[in-house]
């Protein structure tokens, strides 16, 4: 149980011109205090760490008597950190990341076959599931843990040790990262569209065309400018972060929109259009920090597989 667990933390808080060194502290006391600091109330902290209010503020009152201090300035409405909570509250966050830290790369020593793979919400699940599956195949018994996110969202989880690769978008080149593959954007249409059968498209022959907004898309903001400077305004119809949901959208002839020329389904067409060239680099971003010696093999054979594969794909 977390109560069971002791860390002793030597802790020097000045307050009134006094240095106080603070002695024994539970690890559930520093939980305690960072709710009541991240919820303003004592009633919603406990809320958040499912205990009662009575329970929360013994564990705060523990928590001063240990440090010798006042960590907040209580009233009816609201609660406050004091100069001396306020210089513990980095520390606290400090001593409780750290411990999660450790707990988890613990855990991750014992997980030899595990990864976990980030995936950017514009690289499409058809991809992934072809690379996992001939991975797999390869090396029976290795099993993933596949984390969805935003460009900044991997790379913060890949700063914060959350992930061990992740397949994004290579905008520097430098060494975190390995390209994959690089591919453009084109017109996606439905087979049965007017337009299906040309090979290229003029933003102006889409006026009247009801347009499906990708909200997650890369390029979102110079496909709008495309039609901007072309005076034209097509129609949105639809909008959704899911790309796969934005393909069977366009396939059933509700509307076009703009995609990477990775994605790919059966009843739509893909179509260049005219003076529309932007184009993207798909890369396995790389570990950054150094996984367990078990787990290096796995994640190191994983890595050679990736760029095998993609460097055999059709282009």
């Amino acid at each position: 149980m977390e109560k069971s667990i002791i860390i002793i933390l030597y802790i020097d808080i000045i307050y009134d011109g006094v240095t106080r060194r603070g002695g024994c502290v539970e690890l559930y006391l520093l939980r305690y205090f960072l709710a009541v600091v991240e919820t303003g109330s004592f009633t919603k902290a406990a809320q958040a760490c499912l205990i009662t209010q009575p329970t929360l503020s013994a564990g705060i009152k523990r928590l001063e008597d240990q440090l010798g201090v006042d960590l907040f300035v209580r009233n009816n409405r609201r609660v406050f950190l004091t100069t001396a909570g306020t210089r513990f509250l980095p520390r606290a966050k400090a001593i409780l990341h750290e411990v999660n830290m450790a707990s988890a790369e613990i855990t991750r020593t014992e997980q030899a076959n595990s990864l976990r793979l980030g995936v950017l919400q514009t690289v499409p699940a058809a991809l992934v599931a072809r690379l996992l599956s001939g991975f797999c195949a390869a090396h029976p018994g290795v099993r993933f843990d596949l984390y969805d996110g935003s460009e900044q969202e991997l790379l913060n989880r890949l700063d914060e040790r959350g992930l061990d690769y992740a397949l994004s978008i290579r905008r520097v080149d430098d060494d975190t990262s390995v390209p994959l593959f690089e591919e453009g954007y084109k017109l996606a249409l439905a087979a049965t569209h007017r337009l299906a059968q040309a090979s290229e498209i003029r933003g102006e022959d889409l006026a009247d065309d009801s347009m499906i907004v990708r909200s997650r898309c890369e390029v979102l903001s110079e496909t709008s400018r495309h039609f901007t400077d072309r005076n034209v305004r097509p129609p949105l119809v639809y909008r959704t972060a899911q790309d796969e949901r934005a393909l069977s959208m366009v396939g059933a002839g509700v509307g076009v929109t703009v995609m990477p020329d990775s994605y790919e389904a059966p009843d739509v067409v893909r179509v260049r259009m005219q003076g529309f060239n932007p184009r993207r680099t798909v890369a396995l971003f790389l570990p950054r920090f150094t996984l367990p010696q078990r787990l290096a093999e796995t994640a190191q054979a994983f890595a050679n597989f990736t760029v095998k594969h993609f460097s055999n794909a059709p282009a």
